[in-house]
């Protein structure tokens, strides 16, 4: 199965040549055609979140925004590049947030009042991105370790592209995706259970 060549695909491609030689506004461009599939990614990495996350899908996508656009001379090699570039940003934010509130949590010699039902959802936030943190680590270790399977967990699991789609981003057969995915998503396992 191959992606199908729509006329954002073009617009895309062209775009994103113009803003690999430092154009800004042609990367705003990209990302606005992009938008709606944007939403999509930020909405599937909130789903993961705790009740009481402060970070809602428009606001995710607009900090991956200012992120995204502040990359100069980034080297743009097509639509799911850019895709899973604003999944790693999206995520990155996500764990900026985790260790805002893991610094907020240690008080800085607040005194700290209980809450009752504020405490225990607070919590849970909390756990939540205690779980976040650990996974974007090990998603790190792995990158060291191999960053192929990096990529297809990138693509599969942040950005959501099918195991055809990601083997024709990063030009692999779906054979060698469907056997790496199933690796990196057992070494994950592995990695995330010991902690």
């Amino acid at each position: 199965m191959t992606v199908q060549q729509t006329p954002e695909h073009g617009d895309v491609t062209r775009l994103l040549q113009v803003a690999s030689h430092g154009d800004g506004s042609a990367l705003k461009q990209v990302l606005g055609l992009l938008h709606d599939r944007l939403r999509l990614i930020a909405r599937r990495q909130l789903a993961g979140e705790a009740d009481g996350h402060t970070l809602e899908t428009d606001g995710l996508v607009h900090e991956a925004f200012l992120r995204l656009e502040g990359l100069d001379r980034m080297q743009w090699r097509d639509r799911t590049h850019v895709l899973a570039m604003a999944a790693r940003t999206m995520r990155r934010v996500l764990v900026d947030y985790a260790e805002t509130r893991r610094a907020q949590k240690r008080g800085g010699g607040e005194l700290l009042v209980p809450l009752d039902h504020a405490d225990v959802q607070i919590a849970s936030v909390d756990q939540h991105l205690d779980h976040l943190a650990s996974l974007d680590e090990a998603l790190e270790r792995l990158a060291v370790l191999s960053p192929r399977q990096s990529q297809i967990v990138e693509c599969r699991f942040f950005v959501g592209l099918s195991i055809e789609e990601t083997a024709e981003a990063l030009d692999l057969s779906p054979a060698t995706v469907k056997r790496d995915w199933t690796a990196a998503r057992a070494w994950l396992n592995r990695e995330l259970s010991t902690e």
